[in-house]
């Protein structure tokens, strides 16, 4: 009876040379999209350290909605103006009503972050805890929304910003892009659309009303203001008080001599 011969088990030659290059070629891909979605972040925020924005995602925002809804009179109110000619106070206020640890932490508050964790599992009404630099993140490069994604988006523009920029920039593009009422952006145009001032010119009860409006400047009013305006900027102007004045903003100057957390410390 012949002997069959055994088949030598070879490698399929033709399989393993048509797999290799796939794979070379899936490696490539993502490698030049991560390379591409570095440069697409990482370059805007680079350049927006010295250059002054000329908009904002939410000023185009707001045009599209505008312009959807058919709204014809709707016009953008926005005028930049460096930090050296908005008035203290109102860097004051907005740390004090919106951000009291800015100087201190890099880019997230975790404790006030854990507070609205708390406060929000016992009660409907949701309580935020965004940084002015989170807050910077999302008005300058994001939409508006509550989607984990774009969270998720705002937290990588937030370490890119805290990274790239010093905390003066970071204070004075918020200043000049947060939106104080329907189509107003920036404190200059804010100063001159509702005290018929620059914003050089703005004093505490000015600085703490336009503050006051933060949360919900298309509900809340500068003009004209609810109870909950005038309490929340009574609030404002004790917690600018307590944290020592204008002499608080020191603490953004990274070359100051001083420990800017003795002036929170003398303040408490």
């Amino acid at each position: 009876m012949a002997r069959r011969k055994r088949r030598s088990r070879q490698p399929n030659v033709a399989r393993s040379r048509t797999a290799k290059p796939w794979r070379g070629l899936l490696a490539r891909v993502a490698t030049f999209l991560v390379v591409a979605l570095l440069l697409l972040t990482v370059l805007p925020v680079v350049a927006l350290r010295w250059l002054d924005p000329w908009s904002s995602a939410f000023m185009l925002d707001a045009r599209i909605d505008a312009w959807r809804a058919g709204t014809k009179d709707y016009q953008t109110q926005y005028r930049w103006v460096p930090l050296e000619k908005i008035a203290p106070t109102t860097a004051l206020a907005v740390i004090a009503a919106e951000d009291q640890q800015f100087p201190f932490h890099a880019g997230f508050d975790f404790q006030s972050i854990r507070k609205a964790i708390r406060a929000n599992n016992n009660s409907k009404q949701l309580r935020g805890a965004s940084t002015i630099s989170q807050q910077v993140a999302k008005n300058l490069f994001l939409w508006s929304g509550r989607s984990y994604f774009r969270k998720g988006l705002e937290a990588y523009f937030t370490l890119l910003i805290e990274w790239l920029w010093p905390k003066e920039r970071i204070l004075e593009v918020y200043l000049n892009i947060a939106e104080f009422g329907h189509g107003v952006y920036g404190v200059e145009a804010a100063a001159q659309r509702y005290f018929r001032k620059p914003a050089t010119k703005l004093n505490g009860p000015e600085s703490a009303t336009l503050a006051a409006v933060l949360p919900n400047p298309r509900t809340f009013k500068v003009q004209n203001p609810s109870r909950y305006v005038l309490k929340r900027r009574r609030w404002i102007q004790q917690q600018m008080r307590a944290l020592g004045g204008a002499n608080y903003l020191d603490a953004l100057d990274a070359n100051g001599e001083s420990d800017p957390r003795e002036t929170l410390r003398a303040a408490d």
